[in-house]
Order: structure tokens, then C-alpha cells, then sequence
């Protein structure tokens, strides 16, 4: 009886932990999508780790470094003013108590010469506990086939 209420304690535990883990990296994803809507550069560059990998809708090569994405992101959100991002459907895995894979189907938006235009995309976010803080470790964006 003792082993089995340890055990359950301890199942019990790992969900919870489970559970935490990914409230904590979609509230990353939440602010990523609010900083892309706010065309804010510098919010949406501090959530990706020093050594993210990153590769965006426009990418032509995997970005590994900070001003590189910061580059990227000067380009796409300081133009075709205003952005909107959000995220339609979701499928997110916990791996382990510091890392949590988020893929789903997403929508971009952006207004050019004075029109709306709106881009279905495809979205990969993996968020690991970094010390203290979660951030985007790997980021993956392509447009929806046709």
C-alpha cells in the first residue's frame, strides 16, 4: 500500500511539473505573438536564447546568432505596418520539464500600399527553461503550401 502511495505521489508530481512546463512556454508564444503585433523588435528578439536556431518564412539560411535575428525581425515587422500574428491550432508535447515542442497553423498579417494581406503559415516553436527564464530555443516558419 506505502509504495503504491508513492508511487502516485510521484505520478502526480511529474503532471503537475508536466502541466507547468507548458503553461510556461505557451505564455513565451503569447508574448511572441504580442511583441510581432507591436512591431516591437526588441521584446520579440529577448525571448529567443543566445543560441537559437531560427529560420523564418523568409529565411534562406538557418540563423544562429542574436543579430542576425534581430536583422530579420527589423526587416519583416518594421514594414508593411500594421502586423498581426496568431497562432489558429496548436499541438504542443512536453519533453521533459524544461523543454516543450509547439507546432500548429498559424496566420500572419500586414497592410502594403494602404491593403490587408493575410499568409497562412506552418510554425514550430521549442521553448527550454534557461536558468530562470523559458525561451525559444527553435523557431521554424513556412508558408502554407497551395
Amino acid at each position: 500500500m506505502r509504495l503504491f502511495l508513492y508511487g502516485f505521489i510521484l505520478m502526480a508530481s511529474i503532471s503537475t511539473a508536466a502541466a507547468d512546463s507548458k503553461t510556461d512556454a505557451l505564455q513565451i508564444i503569447d508574448r511572441w505573438a504580442k511583441a510581432f503585433t507591436a512591431s516591437e523588435v526588441d521584446a520579440i528578439v529577448k525571448l529567443y536564447a543566445p543560441d537559437a536556431l531560427f529560420m523564418g518564412t523568409g529565411s534562406k539560411a538557418v540563423v544562429t546568432k542574436p543579430e542576425d535575428i534581430r536583422t530579420y525581425f527589423e526587416a519583416a515587422l518594421l514594414n508593411n505596418r500594421p502586423r498581426g500574428a496568431t497562432l489558429n491550432s496548436y499541438e504542443s508535447m512536453v519533453l521533459s520539464d524544461n523543454a516543450v515542442l509547439v507546432t500548429g497553423l498559424d496566420t500572419t498579417t500586414r497592410v502594403k500600399d494602404g491593403t490587408p494581406i493575410s499568409a497562412s503559415g506552418r510554425v514550430t516553436f521549442v521553448v527550454a527553461k534557461r536558468g530562470a527564464d523559458w525561451q525559444i530555443v527553435h523557431f521554424h516558419r513556412s508558408a502554407m503550401p497551395q
